[in-house]
């Protein structure tokens, strides 16, 4: 007589179950621009407008600035903490300053090719010109300048936090704001200090990591939500911009993207390459960042799981990892300070009929390399844009043309910084020899959650405060 074994179903997996590939992060930032994109498209032809939303617009609106609103409640203790961290554990890095020095000039080279590259599709795409938009657009915002560049350097209180009240209608409303620039400059002086300091330090470094460890923890909570952010964003900025706002700039807009597309799809990968790495390795291994960047337009937003995929699928060690990214959030900006205000200030020349000489082709560029740390402390690409418009002494109003799309351009500008962001330092590491290249060329499972199977309460911060590289390794071993 024979006998069957019957085996049990696992517990748990009864049922109808998704396909592996639709849990993944990556398919869920798909689903939501299609639909974000589907609900926009609705909103927009139903009749909801900017200053009139109906009720999906004004729904698709609350649900994208909810979710902006939680990335950047987390952005100063983000920074500093993460800032101070990653200056203490260069302590664990063997030739910290080489590191730091490579770190700034590929940081300068990248951004010169891609100031070069928006300067070329400036003059060849003629973008100024037939645009059929009259000259009345005015811009009253907040300019940038060298010389306030150099003195918002000098925080005006420890947190590098400022406040502005207006009264409407005798009610006080008073709006926080923050200066990353300002609050870049104090983590680094309190990371120098501590690293200056010694042993007496330790508690406070522990403390640090540990904050730093519970910030990011949050972090991570925000950003599983992003698919639902997504639909609010994208789905918004559809409603209210549509096609007819683009349409107007479309040369514009597509030199933009085509510069975009130039640096992320043509110069990464000839980097990549040339320093004999796989580009599919590290497109496969950065594009979990670069999807969360271009629908959430916040590098800092961004910047852990930018950091994440830094280290655990580009092989990047952590002690360097975590100084380099946080450094490249705040002053990395290929698609912000470079490609874009090169692109628009010949805009602006063109559209105000302003020939533009060869000296004003190469105050273009420099402004583009050494004034990207000027973006870190305001509104990014804008403040850029006034600084080289300022430079060169094109008219201001040019700006105000532009501002009615560069939310679809931000888009775009800050994917493009965010895989910028984790190219260097994986560059870097490769010419210094501490690449992990097994782990750079390790099948990818398509998402950057799965370490999470670790008790990061019971492991993460022990590794963090004892500042353990070999910690932090077993750590990612089991992950």
């Amino acid at each position: 007589m024979s006998t069957q074994t019957s085996t049990p179903a696992p517990a748990g997996k009864t049922g109808f179950q998704l396909p592996k590939w639709a849990g993944s992060f990556g398919f869920q930032i798909i689903a939501a621009l299609i639909v974000g994109l589907g609900l926009g498209l609705l909103a927009k032809y139903t009749g909801s407008t900017k200053t009139n939303p109906n009720a999906l617009g004004a729904t698709l609106q609350t649900i994208g600035s909810s979710y902006v609103s939680l990335l950047q409640t987390a952005v100063v203790p983000l920074i500093f903490t993460a800032v101070v961290s990653s200056i203490s554990n260069l302590r664990a890095v063997s030739n910290a300053a080489r590191l730091a020095w490579n770190t700034l000039l590929w940081f300068a080279i990248t951004s010169l090719i891609a100031v070069l590259i928006g300067i070329g599709l400036g003059v060849l795409l003629q973008p100024g010109a037939s645009t059929g938009i009259s000259q009345e657009a005015k811009y009253s915002g907040k300019s940038g300048d060298w010389w306030a560049f150099l003195v918002g350097l000098f925080p005006k209180n420890f947190l590098g936090l400022g406040a502005s009240t207006t009264v409407t209608d005798g009610v006080a409303t008073t709006a926080v704001s923050f200066n990353v620039l300002q609050i870049l400059v104090i983590a680094i002086a309190v990371g120098i200090a501590a690293l200056k300091v010694g042993k007496a330090a330790e508690p406070f470094l522990n403390l640090n990591a540990s904050a730093l460890a519970v910030i990011q923890k949050v972090l991570w909570w925000i950003i599983r939500i992003a698919p639902l952010g997504t639909v609010g964003l994208i789905g918004n900025a559809v409603a209210v911009y549509g096609w007819d706002t683009i349409g107007s700039l479309g040369k514009f807009t597509v030199a933009i993207y085509i510069g975009l597309a130039l640096v992320l799809f043509v110069v990464y990968p000839v980097l990549v390459r040339s320093h004999g790495l796989s580009i599919k390795q590290y497109f496969s291994g950065v594009w979990p960042a670069v999807q969360l960047a271009f629908v959430s337009r916040s590098s800092i937003g961004t910047l852990p799981l930018t950091q994440r995929v830094t280290e655990r699928n580009l092989g990047v060690p952590r002690a360097y990892a975590s100084f380099a990214v946080p450094l490249g959030a705040t002053t990395k900006m290929d698609g912000c300070a470079a490609i874009y205000p090169a692109i628009a200030a010949i805009f602006v020349a063109q559209f105000f009929a302003i020939q533009l000489d060869f000296t004003q082709y190469l105050l273009i560029a420099l402004v583009s390399v050494l004034g990207s740390a000027a973006t870190a402390g305001t509104t990014g690409a804008v403040v850029m844009l006034t600084l080289t418009l300022s430079t060169l002494g094109l008219p201001l109003a040019g700006v105000g043309l532009l501002l009615a799309i560069d939310p679809i351009l931000d888009m775009g500008r800050t994917a493009v910084n965010v895989a910028g962001q984790a190219l260097i330092p994986a560059i870097v590491s490769k010419r210094q020899g501490i690449l992990d290249e097994s782990l750079y060329n390790a099948p990818r499972n398509g998402d950057p959650f799965s370490d999470d199977v670790v008790d990061d309460a019971a492991v993460v911060p022990s590794a963090a405060a004892t500042g353990s590289t070999a910690d932090r390794e077993l750590v990612d071993a089991k992950a």
